[in-house]
């Protein structure tokens, strides 16, 4: 098969004032015409980076990139990517290679209707005119099948849902015709549904245009039904590469085990999940899955009856509320004590603003939240500050969460102080150190900021910072979807070692029914702040009672 892309000896270093790292140690790779190459791998493995400097993207210095021979079939012949001027790669950027962005909010100006903004691309690589480039922005917003394109074309982003903005990546990237294009974890933020039909927009017009596509994503389902052929990295480096069905059903290296055992499965419950760490020990030896027997809880903690909440949508001139948005509508729910209740649905379906209601983070309109036989809503503040103590939340985004000032040991000691526990600032040190301990992090990380962390060890900060003033009942929003699927399962199974050691009762929201179903001994669905339906997750996943329950399933990439 003739190749459209052939990159040798690909090497990628970044400086800093006292020394250079080299994150890209001599790859090569290829990308045939017509075909859709996957790259997969954990974060920081060199994935996005490795393309992001086919365009000249990285910053030079202090990046410094070497290559041994780059073929890139262009319009005008076979070029060296890495060799061209910058207005010679300003040519090919948009017009012969394109690309869309991991964060597609960001990607985008935020001052600019979203329209012009794609207009922009097509007026600087053709010949076209203002009218003709905005009748060619409105046809591609109907190929990607953006709903009322008029109006979506005067637009800005914020105004928008997280898969429209995609869409209109999409739009842009397609623009000027490329012939290759590079998409970048382009569904990782979204809920399955709108994965679904994301990806199966990209399949259809990678089809339609005959283009190749460099697909890079840390999710192996969805990359196994992307793909023709895959590439694994790790470290800056190759493991092993083949058409997609070779290495995912005879994976040769246990790194490549580990990242496929590392998803939780969706046909049947397990008590705990393999990491890559279990593939790098016991080399070719198959990971024995435990199954996790149903469980009976007796004892109730959390009674929510009735409970909704809803949002100011228009104000009157002097500023009265006029009409509402119902983000949650007489809601009944409960938990025991040492349960977990999964909570699913899509993007805005209610289930953070019912976490938050519960915890009253956010008040809600009406309802009953008991616990533990207090009652929350009407409790006083004495009450209150108990209620926070035994009542925790570990967030979606850890970065967000934490104080970008505050040392790590500080932010977790913090809490303990505001509740007056271990009596003395030596026994609260004392007691920091020993959570550092428990969520797997050494004692010098006490020290050290936020940023000087990686995803899934911020994470673990969140949770030691929960954990810190000893709650009984904490509600886990998201706190895994940005996590790789190798620090997915490390998380997931913290969470789990931890419930089970100090008798943790969690009430797990997520979009994704394989985690859910991991972690959850009941499964609670909602859509538009109602609940669908509840019940144990072997009868959601075999017997879903409701159409959305159903959808949600169907949407799930099957690996």
């Amino acid at each position: 098969m003739a190749k459209i892309l052939d990159v040798e000896g690909l090497r990628i270093s970044f400086k800093n004032e006292n020394e250079t790292n080299q994150i890209v140690h001599g790859i090569d790779f290829n990308v045939n015409k017509g075909e859709i190459l996957g790259i997969v791998g954990e974060s920081g493995s060199g994935k996005s980076v490795s393309c992001l400097s086919l365009l000249q993207l990285l910053p030079e210095p202090p990046a410094k990139t070497e290559v041994l021979s780059c073929n890139f079939e262009s319009h005008h012949g076979n070029v060296n990517l890495y060799t061209l001027n910058s207005k010679e790669i300003r040519n090919v950027r948009g017009s012969e290679i394109s690309m869309i962005f991991q964060n597609p909010l960001s990607s985008l100006n935020p001052t600019h209707r979203c329209g012009n903004q794609v207009r922009e691309s097509i007026l600087l690589h053709t010949s076209k005119n203002k009218t003709e480039a905005r009748s060619h922005v409105l046809e591609l917003f109907e190929l990607v099948g953006l709903p009322d394109p008029p109006r979506i074309y005067n637009s800005y982003p914020h105004q928008l849902s997280g898969g429209q903005i995609q869409r209109i990546m999409i739009a842009m990237a397609l623009s000027c015709g490329p012939k290759l294009l590079i998409a970048d974890e382009p569904t990782t933020a979204l809920d399955v549904t709108v994965q679904l039909k994301i990806l199966n927009l990209i399949k259809k017009l990678q089809t339609d245009f005959q283009m190749s596509v460099i697909f890079i994503s840390h999710d192996l389902a969805v990359v196994r039904k992307m793909a023709d052929r895959v590439v694994v990295m790790k470290d800056g480096e190759i493991l092993e590469q083949g058409l997609i069905e070779d290495v995912f059903n005879k994976p040769k290296d246990p790194y490549t085990k580990g990242l496929i055992a590392c998803r939780p499965p969706l046909n049947r419950s397990v008590d705990r999940l393999p990491t890559i760490a279990d593939f790098a020990q016991n080399g070719d030896q198959e990971f024995q899955y435990k199954t996790s027997p149903q469980k009976i809880f007796k004892e109730e903690l959390l009674n929510v009856s009735e409970l909704s909440t809803r949002y100011v949508s228009k104000r009157n001139w002097y500023g009265k509320p006029i009409s509402y948005v119902k983000a949650v509508h007489k809601m009944n729910l409960k938990i025991h004590k040492g349960e977990t209740l999964g909570l699913v649905g899509e993007s805005g379906s209610g289930k953070s603003t019912l976490g938050m209601s519960i915890l009253r983070l956010i008040e809600p309109f009406e309802g009953k939240v008991i616990y533990d036989g207090i009652d929350v809503l009407n409790a006083s503040k004495k009450d209150l500050k108990f209620l926070r103590k035994r009542m925790q939340i570990i967030f979606q985004n850890p970065f967000a969460s934490l104080n970008p000032r505050l040392r790590i040991g500080e932010a977790i000691l913090e809490p303990m102080i505001v509740h007056g526990l271990h009596g003395s600032a030596f026994e609260r040190k004392k007691q920091v150190t020993k959570l550092l301990d428990k969520v797997g992090l050494s004692s010098n990380s006490y020290n050290r900021f936020p940023h000087e962390f990686s995803g899934g060890q911020r994470q673990r900060i969140s949770i030691a910072r929960t954990l810190a003033v000893e709650p009984q009942f904490i509600v886990c929003d998201e706190c895994v979807s940005a996590l790789d699927v190798s620090v997915q399962a490390q998380v997931l199974n913290l969470l789990k070692d931890l419930q089970e050691e100090l008798g943790l009762s969690y009430l797990f929201i997520s979009h994704d029914m394989s985690v859910v179903r991991f972690m959850s001994d009941r499964i609670a669905v909602m859509k538009d702040g109602e609940l669908m339906e509840k019940g144990y997750p072997k009868e959601i996943l075999e017997n879903p009672q409701s159409a959305y329950t159903a959808s949600l399933i169907e949407a799930i990439p099957k690996f």
